[in-house]
């Protein structure tokens, strides 16, 4: 982990939502524990089982939370983007890790000691309600998506996955490609499936042209079709 050697207007621009509730001194304080580090394609960022120690928000790249079920199978709960926080739920709840997070593709984050944050917790009530938010949005997702995981058909899940990757980190130039290339193995993890029924979803959607596949990226043609199959599972 590299020591912070970024200006205030660096780190206020990497983590607006959580320095602009701040005072000047305590801006200071946060800029002296912001420190920053560097992940690998597929590198380990915490393992199920640790014990939380920092805040953690995605500057640059792609994370993926996910926790091994039985049989070792991965599920993955919930993706990152940019300027996202996480790895703070199980601190605040006062227990180890869940899950486990691993990036996607090389990634950038910032790491801020959660003693640093509960400093400022007990100084500022606005940063209170601002973690409030956040941990309120988590638990909506984290509802949807338990009936939907459970409940839905595997043509219905797999749609869902690939709008669900479109709102999160967006599409290509040409509208349509998405703009994360995942593994089978990842999508079906993402979808709660096995990878050999991902791949065959796929090439439906391919067959349906409702979809194009080009190795692993993957153009959304018919979105309003995804969505109606998204919707009655």
């Amino acid at each position: 982990m590299t020591k912070n050697e970024l200006s205030e207007e660096e780190i206020a621009a990497s983590i607006p939502d959580l320095w602009q509730p701040l005072t000047q001194s305590q801006r200071e304080y946060l800029a002296q524990n912001f420190s920053i580090q560097k992940y690998k394609k597929n590198e380990t960022i915490y393992c199920e089982g640790e014990t939380p120690t920092h805040l953690m928000c995605l500057l640059d790249g792609k994370v993926k939370i996910f926790k091994d079920g039985v049989g070792g199978r991965s599920q993955i709960i919930r993706v990152i983007k940019n300027k996202e926080y996480f790895a703070y739920r199980a601190y605040f709840a006062q227990e180890n890790f869940v899950t486990a997070a691993a990036a996607f593709e090389p990634c950038t984050i910032c790491f801020i000691p959660m003693t640093c944050i509960l400093h400022l917790l007990e100084e500022n009530c606005a940063l209170g309600m601002f973690f409030i938010r956040q941990l309120s949005v988590d638990l909506g997702i984290s509802d949807e998506r338990t009936v939907s995981l459970t409940q839905k058909h595997i043509r219905g899940r797999l749609a869902e996955s690939l709008l669900f990757l479109k709102d999160t980190y967006g599409v290509e130039e040409d509208q349509c490609t998405l703009s994360i290339y995942l593994s089978r193995e990842d999508l079906a993890n993402l979808s709660n499936m096995t990878t050999s029924n991902a791949i065959r979803t796929l090439s439906n959607f391919a067959s349906e042209k409702l979809i194009i596949i080009d190795g692993r990226k993957i153009k959304l043609i018919e979105e309003e079709k995804l969505k109606k199959i998204s919707k009655i599972g």
